[in-house]
C-alpha cells in the first residue's frame, strides 16, 4: 500500500488510536482487526566430538517429542533409545533426580539428546560411550528439563540460570514443578506456565498448593482448574483472580456449564479474563438485556473467546470512529453472521481498502460502512484490480454505482463470477468520442488495430484530444504524433499533467531531443523515477568510459532490471554498488 493510501485511510479513521489504526493497515503484529545452548564443563576432550552415522529413513522420530529436532533426526531409533537410557541412568542414579522426572527429561528432550549424540563415538555401544562422556562432562540439567516441559531451544535458552547447571541447586523451582505435576498438569504444558508466570516457581513451600486450593473452594474441579491455569497461567499470581471469577459467574448465569467454557479454550492460547469481562460490560452498556446477551454469547462464543474479545472491541472502536451509534453497533451484533469474528474483521478491512483504492470520497466511505457494516463484514470481496477489470468500469463510475447500489457488493465476492456493468449513456457517448478520435488519426473503422486501441484507452473519450494536443505542443508534427499513438496507444492513458511532466523531463534533464518520442513513443508510458534511475546509472558508466556514449533511450529504459544490470551495470566492478545506492536514493526521493 502506498504512503498516500495509508494517510487517506487514517483520515477516514480520524481519532482511532494508533494501535487500531496500525492494525487496519495490515500491521505485521496482527491481521487487524497478535550461546548457552549446551553448557558443559570445559574439560579436556579424550576423543572426537563429531561422527557421521546418519540414517536416511528417520520418519519414526515423531514419537520422541512434539519438538521436531533436526539433530536427533539423524540417528536411528535404536541409537536414540540407548542414548535415552544412558541419560536416564545419569540423571537418576548419578544426579539423584526422581525417576519420573529423569525419565521425562530423557524421553522428551530430542534437541538436547541430538547434540549429546554428536559428542560421542563408538557406534557399537552408544550407551556406554554416553555414560563415559557424561562421567567427565557435567551437563546443564536445565536444558533437557526445560525442553521436556514443552519449550523449544529458542524459548528456553534466555531462561537458563546464569550461575546454575544442576537442578538440585534450585529447590523452589523443582518444588513448584512437582506441585503442578502432582495436581495433574501435563509436564509438556508446564513450560507455558513457566514462560508466562515465572513468579509461580519462586513461591515458598506450600504457597502454590494454597492458591490451587483457593480455586477449588470456588467449586471448580482439579481437571477444570488445570485447564484454566494452562490457558491463563497469570491467575496463579497474587490472590484469586477476580476478573476470572466474574467472567465464570457471568457465563454460569447465562446457563452455560463449566464444560462448555472449557470446550472453547484453544490449546496454546493465553486468555485475558479482564478483557473478556470488559466485553461483557460493554455489551450491557449498549443496551443488551441479560437474555439477549446470553443468547448472543451462546450463538457466537467467538465474540468473547477469539482473542479474548479483542477482535470484538476492534469492531466496536472501528465503527464508533467512523460515526456509527451504539444502537447501530448493537443491532449489528444481534444480527451477527455465522462466521468467525476474525473473518468479519478482515472482510471489513478489505472493504475499507477497496473503497479507498477506488478513490471514493472519505465522507461517502464512512456513510457506506456505517449503514452497511453487517453486509460488508459478511462478504469477502475480490481484489480491486480484478473487480475493475471484470466490471469493465472506471473508478469514478464505480464509486457512483456503489453509492447508489451498495447491496451489489455482496455479488462481487470470491468465488462468484462478476459480470461487466451495463453501459450507461455517458459510457456510450465516451465510446463514440474515442472512435471519432481514432478515425481522425487514420485508423480503419472496425479494424483489429482500432479495436485494440479502443480496448487500450482508459478514461473519457473527450480527454483523448486534449492529451494529443499536449504532445503536439511540445514541438512535434501532428502526423508524427498520430504514428506514435498507433504504435503505443497506451500513452494517452495518462492525464495531461502527467504527460506534460514527462515531456519536460525529457527535454530538460535527459540529454535527448524531443524528437526521440517519435522513435520511442513508449517513453511516455514509463515512470519518471524509472527513467531518471536508468539515465543516472548510464551517465555514471559513460563518465567511467565503460559504455557506449550514444545509446538509444529505448535501449536504456525499455529493458528489464535484470537485463539492464547484466548488460550495463556489471560493465564496471563497482557498478552493482553504485546501482544499489542510486536505487535507495531514488526510493527516498
Amino acid at each position: 500500500m502506498t504512503r498516500l493510501a495509508k494517510l487517506r485511510i487514517l483520515s477516514i479513521l480520524k481519532g482511532v488510536s494508533s494501535n487500531i489504526g496500525e492494525r487496519l493497515l495490515g500491521s505485521s503484529k496482527a491481521p487487524f482487526w497478535p550461546t548457552r545452548a549446551f553448557l558443559i564443563a570445559q574439560n579436556p576432550r579424550y576423543y572426537r566430538t563429531k561422527r557421521t552415522l546418519q540414517i536416511e529413513n528417520c520418519e519414526e522420530l515423531g514419537e520422541a517429542s512434539s519438538t521436531n529436532s533436526k539433530n536427533v533426526g539423524k540417528f536411528h531409533r535404536a541409537i536414540r533409545k540407548e542414548a535415552q537410557a544412558a541419560l536416564l541412568d545419569y540423571l537418576h542414579y548419578t544426579r539423584s533426580i526422581q525417576f519420573v522426572d529423569a525419565e521425562n527429561m530423557s524421553k522428551n528432550s530430542p534437541h538436547f539428546l541430538g547434540k549429546l549424540l554428536e559428542r560421542v563415538e563408538n557406534e557399537e555401544d552408544i550407551g556406554r560411550s554416553i555414560t563415559r562422556w557424561l562421567r567427565y562432562h557435567p551437563i546443564n540439567e536445565f536444558e533437557p528439563f526445560f525442553e521436556s516441559l514443552g519449550l523449544k531451544p529458542s524459548e528456553y535458552v534466555p531462561l537458563l540460570p546464569r550461575k546454575l547447571i544442576f537442578l538440585s541447586d534450585d529447590d523452589l523451582l523443582m518444588e513448584n514443578y512437582r506441585v503442578l505435576c502432582n495436581y495433574g498438569v501435563a509436564r509438556n504444558k508446564i513450560g507455558k506456565i513457566y514462560t508466562e508466570a515465572r513468579q509461580v516457581f519462586r513461591y515458598d513451600y506450600g504457597v502454590l498448593s494454597s492458591k490451587l486450593q483457593a480455586y477449588e473452594e470456588l467449586g471448580l474441579s482439579r481437571s477444570t482448574i488445570t485447564k484454566f491455569i494452562v490457558s491463563s497461567p497469570y491467575i496463579l499470581i497474587g490472590n484469586v483472580n477476580l476478573e476470572f471469577v466474574h467472567v465464570l459467574e457471568n457465563l454460569k448465569s447465562f446457563g452455560m456449564e463449566i464444560s462448555w467454557i472449557e470446550g472453547h479454550l484453544l490449546e496454546g492460547i493465553t486468555y485475558k479474563w479482564s478483557q473478556m469481562l470488559h466485553v461483557l460490560c460493554l455489551f450491557r452498556k449498549m443496551g443488551l438485556s441479560e437474555e439477549q446477551l446470553a443468547g448472543l454469547i451462546i450463538k457466537h462464543p467467538g465474540l468473547l473467546f477469539e482473542g479474548s474479545g479483542e477482535r470484538t472491541l476492534s469492531i466496536i472502536v472501528f465503527l464508533l470512529k467512523l460515526g456509527s451509534t451504539m444502537d447501530q453497533i448493537c443491532m449489528i451484533f444481534l444480527q451477527f453472521p455465522q462466521i468467525q469474528v476474525i473473518k468479519f474483521v478482515l472482510n471489513l478491512r478489505q472493504c475499507l481498502l477497496f473503497l479507498n483504492e477506488i478513490e471514493m470520497e472519505v465522507t461517502e466511505i464512512r456513510k457506506i460502512i456505517c449503514s452497511h457494516a453487517l453486509l460488508l463484514g459478511s462478504c469477502t470481496l475480490k481484489k480491486t484490480n480484478s473487480l475493475l477489470t471484470n466490471l469493465n468500469v472506471g473508478k469514478k463510475r464505480l464509486c457512483r454505482f456503489i453509492q447508489d447500489n451498495p447491496q451489489q457488493l455482496s455479488n462481487w465476492v470470491l468465488g462468484n463470477k462478476v459480470e461487466a456493468l451495463p453501459n450507461s449513456g455517458e459510457d456510450l457517448q465516451s465510446q463514440i468520442l474515442k472512435s471519432e478520435f481514432l478515425l481522425k488519426l487514420g485508423f480503419v473503422e472496425d479494424s483489429d488495430k482500432m479495436k485494440a486501441a479502443l480496448k487500450a484507452f482508459r478514461g473519457k473519450g473527450g480527454e483523448l484530444q486534449e492529451r494529443f494536443d499536449c504532445i503536439v505542443k511540445a514541438g512535434l508534427n501532428p502526423k508524427d504524433v498520430s504514428k506514435m499513438i498507433k504504435a503505443s496507444p497506451q500513452i494517452l492513458n495518462q492525464t495531461k499533467d502527467v504527460i506534460q511532466m514527462k515531456i519536460d523531463f525529457l527535454a530538460n534533464n535527459s540529454g535527448y531531443p524531443i524528437s526521440t518520442l517519435v522513435t520511442f513513443p513508449a517513453y511516455l508510458a514509463y515512470t519518471i523515477q524509472r527513467v531518471k534511475l536508468r539515465l543516472t546509472m548510464y551517465n555514471w558508466l559513460k563518465g567511467q568510459g565503460r559504455i557506449e556514449p550514444k545509446l538509444a533511450l529505448s535501449t536504456i529504459v525499455s529493458c528489464t532490471d535484470e537485463e539492464f544490470v547484466r548488460q550495463c551495470v556489471k560493465l564496471h566492478p563497482s557498478g552493482t554498488q553504485v546501482w544499489e545506492d542510486l536505487k535507495k536514493k531514488n526510493c527516498s526521493e
